[in-house]
């Protein structure tokens, strides 16, 4: 899903860009480039030999000399200079938005592209990585949603980037004993990586679909549960037509946000420049950017009071657009959406991170090497479901241990441990506590620095679904 959506601003970006040229060229215009280097006005000084003759002599002692051109490979990596080489092309800094998607999913050197960047050997752990029950449930609010809907025949179940596939895997594993619903679904993976859409493949257990000879293309399976699977680079290229689920795990976080930041004049946007020591910096924007109108857009949804307390608020136009996308497929096609993440119900301060081997680092050194991610600002989703159909309903949001709470979560994780071993059942207990409590886990007896904490109110669920189908469990 990234890959398109990243690549591809927002329209309402696109509009901004056109009906304000003058605005983006004047604040381009007022950055000077920390690399630019000056030429002073050569000297120029007569000397009159006789009067028969003049002759004219340059002093040169002021022109800028270059230094010897250097075969030596630089430390910069290859996205490093492409970054470089926009802000150089450019003559002036970019948005923190663009360096994000740069950083995020460049085609050749983005950070989801071309690794494997998840669980305890990569850079962080998600809710499927850390336990099966968390897909298992996933897949229970599905089935339920599927009930209210009808039971129909043909569903799309879609999920938004994917990770290595675990979610889907287990979602459907634990569905498969249900095979009125399993026989229903097409599986829609929506991913831009080659890497994790090779991972999901091998995970799903894939297959070529068997046509006995007959001249019609075959369709790749998933023999967890004989349900065909297709891959799209975006929730646009999912066929439409049919009754939709959309899941979408730990996406939103890693859309590209604006950041505000409040000044004597204003709001300014904070840009990314390169230093005089050719490292990365933050500047300020003199002038207003087309980002401004969406931040605009979110105050005017927030309340004053919520506002006036900030020195700094993040947007995020890719996450309003994707959500007015999802809205107005559901109202069209029917079915629901499920949102996890960790985040706010109300306007986002300054929450952009960098996490490399489950550490904070400075998201400005060795872009490319690190995850980047920032609170997912859930009001925002709200406001823009509401302002995108009226057919629509939007849920929540509540915390992720209310969602698998309420999914039964407690009675599958007993259900595990009548029939485990010690080192099972010390698994499972520390998978549950991560995925539904808070703080560091009560019974925990091992090294302080690896007891299990809990995810439990840090996540939030948000449900948007068909009113027709009235309210999805269990948001009632």
């Amino acid at each position: 899903m990234l890959g398109r959506l990243l690549r591809q601003a927002p329209a309402a970006l696109r509009f901004a860009e056109s009906a304000i040229p003058a605005l983006s060229r004047c604040s381009l215009r007022s950055y000077s480039s920390s690399t630019e280097s000056q030429v002073p006005n050569s000297t120029f000084v007569e000397h009159l030999e006789d009067k028969a003759a003049t002759t004219i002599s340059i002093d040169r002692s002021g022109l800028y000399n270059p230094p010897e051109h250097s075969h030596e490979p630089t430390a910069d990596s290859e996205l490093v200079k492409h970054l470089k080489g926009i802000i150089k092309f450019r003559g002036g800094p970019i948005s923190v938005a663009e360096y994000m998607e740069e950083v995020l999913t460049n085609p050749k050197a983005g950070y989801y592209i071309n690794q494997d960047v998840f669980g305890a050997e990569g850079d962080f752990i998600t809710s499927p990585e850390v336990s099966q029950m968390f897909g298992e449930m996933i897949g229970v609010w599905a089935m339920c949603l599927w009930e209210q809907m009808g039971q129909p025949s043909r569903v799309n179940l879609v999920e938004l980037g994917p990770g290595r596939g675990t979610l889907m895997a287990d979602l459907l594993r634990g569905a498969s004993k249900f095979k009125k619903f399993t026989d229903s679904l097409h599986i829609h993976m929506v991913e831009c990586s080659p890497t994790l859409q090779k991972l999901q493949l091998h995970n799903l257990k894939c297959a070529q679909e068997d046509n006995d000879g007959q001249n019609i293309e075959k369709r790749t399976i998933s023999t967890l549960a004989g349900t065909p699977v297709s891959w799209h680079a975006t929730l646009e290229q999912v066929p439409s037509g049919l009754p939709t689920i959309i899941i979408a795990h730990e996406f939103f976080d890693a859309l590209p946000i604006h950041q505000f930041q409040r000044a004597s004049h204003g709001w300014s946007e904070k840009m990314i420049d390169v230093a005089e020591d050719s490292s990365f910096r933050f500047v300020l924007s003199p002038q207003p950017t087309p980002a401004t109108l969406y931040l605009m857009k979110r105050c005017k949804w927030a309340v004053p009071e919520e506002v006036e307390k900030l020195d700094q608020i993040e947007v995020c136009p890719k996450a309003m657009e994707l959500t007015q996308t999802i809205a107005q497929r559901i109202s069209l096609d029917g079915g629901g959406a499920l949102i996890i993440d960790y985040g706010l119900n109300g306007v986002v301060s300054d929450s952009l991170q960098a996490i490399q081997k489950h550490k904070f680092v400075n998201l400005l050194d060795s872009p490319g090497t690190a995850d980047l991610s920032a609170y997912v600002d859930f009001a925002s989703i709200r406001h823009s479901v509401e302002e995108a159909s009226d057919d629509v309903s939007v849920h929540g949001p509540i915390t992720q241990s209310q969602l698998l709470g309420s999914l039964g979560i407690n009675f599958r994780v007993e259900a595990l441990l009548q029939n485990c071993t010690d080192e099972q059942a010390e698994s499972l207990r520390t998978g549950y506590w991560r995925l539904v409590g808070e703080g560091e886990a009560p019974f925990w007896e091992g090294p302080d620095e690896e007891a299990p904490i809990g995810m439990g109110t840090r996540y939030l669920a948000m449900a948007i679904v068909n009113k027709k189908q009235g309210v999805p469990v269990p948001f009632q």
